[in-house]
């Protein structure tokens, strides 16, 4: 992954994942430019169910797999977990407590999950007057924690230093060739903070309304096209130029 000179760092679902056509026009356009483009997925999937979506879409095997919301990493073609990445996730982290307490709140309903990496809910009335009070009753139990609502349904509660922000810029620093070229894809409220990073980021063009809050900025790019269209549309308004710009005279 160090040689290579340009990053692809995207959500799946809604975003990579989501319109047949467009998908397959975005590898093959890949395919056909001169550097090899690194895959990194951020999803708010466990393993399992990323794995999964990965082989019925017939996705590319990404360099690394960034899962539950930005709380587990796994590197290479056989999935390692990042062993520091997960020592941090279980620094001052405890599940069992905040799921009690968020069990006051009947209006949320609890995800079942494989592992205890992330406590996520369903909104089941779209109330947000609810999360609120989540938060200030987590707040008030002084538990360390980051809750992230998305798609106005989703309410995913994570360990303090985690979110697919902290966990895209950690592969960054750690695996990254240093003047990798990246572009970041996302398309709701989980993947606002990788967005807001200093890199290059496309809100693709089917994206939930949540995101309308990101400020205009000459780094993020508002795609019309949807899904991987979109990603496809911000790579040529972002990169295409360094191929097509003439050579200066000597």
């Amino acid at each position: 992954m160090k040689s290579k000179t340009h990053m692809l760092a995207t959500d799946l679902d809604g975003t990579l994942v989501g319109d047949e056509e467009a998908l397959r026009s975005l590898l093959k356009y890949y395919e056909e430019q001169p550097y090899d483009v690194s895959f990194i997925y951020v999803t708010g999937r466990h393993l399992s169910s990323a794995l999964l979506l990965i082989e019925e879409e017939g996705l590319p095997v990404p360099d690394i797999l960034i899962s539950d919301v930005g709380a587990s990493i796994y590197v290479g073609k056989h999935f390692n977990e990042d062993a520091e990445w997960a020592k941090r996730m279980q620094a001052n982290w405890d599940p069992v407590e905040i799921a009690g307490i968020v069990a006051r709140f009947p209006e949320l309903k609890r995800q079942l999950l494989p592992n205890e990496k992330r406590v996520s809910y369903t909104m089941e009335n779209g109330d947000e007057r609810t999360v609120y009070q989540v938060e200030e009753a987590l707040i008030q139990e002084k538990l360390p924690h980051k809750l992230i609502v998305s798609s106005n349904r989703d309410v995913d509660i994570l360990p303090m230093k985690s979110g697919k922000g902290e966990a895209l810029q950690y592969v960054i620093d750690t695996y990254a060739n240093d003047n990798v070229q990246v572009l970041i894809a996302g398309d709701s409220g989980n993947d606002l903070d990788m967005l807001s990073l200093d890199y290059p980021s496309v809100i693709v063009g089917n994206a939930q309304e949540e995101l309308a809050i990101l400020q205009p900025d000459p780094l993020l790019y508002r795609a019309t096209s949807h899904c991987a269209g979109g990603i496809q549309e911000a790579w040529m308004h972002f990169y295409e130029k360094m191929n097509t710009e003439p050579t200066p005279p000597s």
